[in-house]
């Protein structure tokens, strides 16, 4: 009696007023729905999102059939279209093709290449073992993944990339952030994440970054490493846009402050300075074995291919034997940030060749600051806007590299000079963004 008088209830709502109540059909939900950038779409695709860059990857490429001075691109070191490297990828593809190995490396994917390519690359950032991932975006997430459990505890920089957010959300356990290199509430998150995992038996990881993607600074890994023997926690440290180019060999920005034996977990991606595909984790050996037998996105994936992984080691040969290659990036770097800086414009507090330069305007100013810089200029650089930095402000990200001449430089500032002084007579306003 009690199920049918319930039942009944329900009926009565969800036929009230003789209106029919139905769940929103998910595709029309998300068609009435977009992101931050998504609602640019019918406007932005395909020049201010999207973007498609043609010819080979130099500082000289093509935009909308027009050639652009391009510092969009991450290629650190100029290694994306080195002879000796654009060589070893053709040899390697036609010895091997793009298949084999057939498989994910726990079950056929092993080959001995791979074992001795990421025993270099842990060798040259002084670690006792590395692991090769298939990509650094999954495989960062699956270490993150692995190694912790609902016990554990989670403290992390806020402004860490978004393949790091996607490993905490992971996580079962509880989480812990600290405002962007902030040491004194990163000292007040361990405690709140020790008092925790001393009740539940637990443990702490710490995750940051040595060098951030977006504005260029660098994590505060000396002050971050002190605080380990207090509180008793393990570090991971994704270095992307530290390997390769900062340190006095390029083994990253543990090497750069020194600390590199006290960093627990080490992982780099090739996407940058390498210009290829691929990442790995580098660690104490029995760590790393582990990880190596229970991170998903490796076991239930396929193995990177032989072409790749034969290109890496010219690439990693390449950056290990030329230091000109850094060199040079650096004299491109300084003249290029102190260049920016002599003539009045805001890098914020980069310390890598990441170069970003930011402006006061709307979104729509914004956009029309790239397509002046791109249309009669010749130049293309990304804009970064709102929700990735506050309202009001524009970004301007550039990335530096080896291939970049001091007259690419010249050019780039003299041109920045010119937008900045009509961005504030008024020559960009604009309340929409339009192409």
């Amino acid at each position: 009696m009690q199920v049918n008088k319930t039942a009944k209830i329900l009926q009565d709502i969800i036929y009230l007023n003789n209106i029919k109540i139905y769940s929103m059909d998910l595709f029309e939900k998300l068609k009435s729905q977009n992101s931050d950038l998504g609602k640019y779409q019918k406007v932005g695709q395909g020049y201010y999102i999207f973007p498609i860059l043609e010819g080979e990857i130099d500082p000289i490429m093509k935009f909308r059939g027009k050639d652009v001075l391009t510092w969009s691109v991450n290629n650190y070191l100029g290694l994306a279209n080195h002879p000796e490297v654009r060589e070893a990828d053709a040899e390697a593809a036609k010895e091997w093709g793009m298949a084999y190995p057939m498989g994910a490396r726990m079950m056929t994917g092993q080959t001995k290449y791979h074992v001795d390519l990421e025993q270099q690359l842990a060798d040259f950032v002084e670690k006792e073992r590395g692991y090769l991932l298939n990509y650094g975006y999954q495989g960062i997430v699956s270490i993150i993944d692995a190694l912790v459990n609902r016990n554990d505890v989670i403290v992390y920089d806020s402004d860490s990339h978004a393949c790091i957010l996607d490993g905490v959300r992971l996580h079962l356990g509880k989480r812990f952030v600290f405002p962007h290199n902030n040491i004194e509430n990163l000292e007040k998150q361990l405690g709140r994440a020790k008092r925790l995992a001393e009740k539940q038996n637990g443990g702490i990881l710490v995750i940051t970054e040595g060098v951030f993607g977006m504005e260029g600074d660098l994590g505060n890994l000396p002050e971050i490493i002190k605080l380990k023997e207090k509180y008793n926690f393990r570090i991971l440290v994704d270095d992307a846009h530290g390997f390769g180019t900062m340190g006095r060999t390029g083994a990253g920005t543990g090497e750069h402050f020194g600390v590199q034996d006290e960093i627990d977990l080490y992982f780099a991606t090739f996407a940058k300075s390498m210009a290829g595909i691929g990442a790995f984790i580098s660690g104490e050996k029995d760590i790393i074995d582990y990880l190596q037998y229970n991170m998903r996105s490796q076991i239930f994936a396929k193995s990177l291919p032989m072409p790749m992984v034969i290109g890496a080691f010219k690439r990693f040969e390449l950056l290990k034997t030329k230091p000109e290659l850094k060199e040079n990036l650096w004299k491109v770097v300084k003249a290029l940030q102190e260049g920016l800086k002599e003539n009045g414009f805001n890098i914020g507090v980069t310390e890598s060749p990441v170069t970003p330069v930011f402006l006061k305007g709307n979104v729509a100013q914004g956009t029309n600051v790239i397509k002046d810089l791109r249309e009669n200029y010749g130049i293309f650089c990304s804009l970064v806007v709102y929700p990735v930095v506050p309202k009001g402000t524009i970004m301007l990200r550039l990335i530096p590299t080896a291939a970049h001449t001091l007259e690419h430089v010249k050019r780039t500032i003299d041109a920045f000079s010119k937008i900045k002084i009509q961005l504030a007579n008024g020559e960009y306003d604009a309340d929409e963004v339009t192409l």
